[in-house]
């Protein structure tokens, strides 16, 4: 039966991210830093080909398609966008720790999402509803490998609720620029609603000799 391999990759760094501050919807470009990280990625290590990229429609999502995937086609997606963290956007871990309605989230997110914010249930359902258009139109065009450029939080997301082996939410840790490389079926996807994780991306450049 043939496998659909779609790689889930986190987008480049912000200059909000060296600042501290959370951001989730808030829609930000990529720093300086945040750039350059990326080409340094696609330097010494190797972004598997994709056949099609699907992109949060966030500035720094599309900014880092463009870097990663320049001459693949890319469609964007309001599904894939990061979580809105409502009232706890753009604030300091700092600021936030004084507030207990921030301290009750940590303690149980799911119970206590962020005011005027995304609980989990709400990003898993807009998870499931991206990973269902994506994986169809795989099946339908024939696609066999894609990228989808994206968020840390939703990735995490889409791991914890569909991926196999079960991993805990907030357990995958990414950098900028990293992601994984899952693998699903028509037969997983359509009985159990799940996908394998395969390993992480970037790869390890192999060099001519290693090749030889």
């Amino acid at each position: 039966m043939r496998g659909y391999r779609i790689d889930l990759i986190r987008h480049g760094k912000t200059q909000a991210n060296d600042d501290g501050r959370f951001i989730g919807s808030t829609d930000l470009p990529l720093s300086d830093d945040g750039v350059s990280g990326l080409y340094k990625l696609l330097e010494e290590r190797d972004y598997p080909y994709a056949e099609k990229v699907y992109c949060s429609t966030l500035l720094r999502a599309k900014q880092t398609a463009a870097i990663l995937y320049p001459n693949t086609d890319a469609e964007y997606m309001d599904e894939l966008k990061e979580a809105s963290l409502g009232d706890f956007e753009n604030k300091t871990l700092d600021e936030l720790m004084q507030r207990e309605d921030f301290r009750k989230y940590l303690e149980n997110a799911m119970k206590n999402p962020p005011p005027n914010g995304e609980n989990p249930q709400e990003i898993i359902m807009r998870c499931l509803t991206a990973l269902n258009s994506i994986i169809g139109e795989m099946m339908r065009e024939g696609l066999t490998h894609t990228a989808v450029i994206t968020h840390g939080g939703i990735i995490q997301s889409m791991a914890a609720s569909f991926g196999m082996p079960k991993l805990k939410a907030g357990q995958l840790s990414l950098d900028f620029g990293e992601g994984i490389e899952v693998i699903v079926t028509a037969d997983m996807w359509q009985r159990s609603g799940c996908f394998e994780i395969a390993g992480r991306i970037p790869l390890e450049k192999i060099s001519e000799e290693d090749d030889y």
